[in-house]
């Protein structure tokens, strides 16, 4: 019997102000962080709770992880193959 595997990841990808914000992090273990909760995120885009708001465009999704203590602002592309990260809160 063949293997499974888990369904294809959606590739993240920063807005310029997101993109800042990750220029600024120096610290190892909150770039670590970072990047365990971004994975959770690529695996899973709906597991960010919706924002309400405008519906003209994507839905802004807000993931908080208390446990890395990471929060990330983000949308999905109407094709759900990729995360475009807003904001980085760590």
């Amino acid at each position: 019997m063949a293997p499974q595997h888990g369904g294809r990841r959606a590739r993240i990808a920063f807005s310029d102000s997101a993109t800042k914000q990750l220029e600024a992090i120096s610290s190892e273990a909150e770039l670590n962080a970072l990047d365990r909760t971004l994975v959770v995120i690529s695996v899973d885009p709906d597991i960010g709770d919706p924002i309400p708001g405008d519906t003209d465009g994507p839905q802004l999704r807000q993931y908080a992880d208390t446990v890395e203590q990471v929060r990330v602002l983000y949308f999905v592309t109407a094709l759900r193959t990729v995360v475009v990260v807003a904001y980085i809160e760590v």
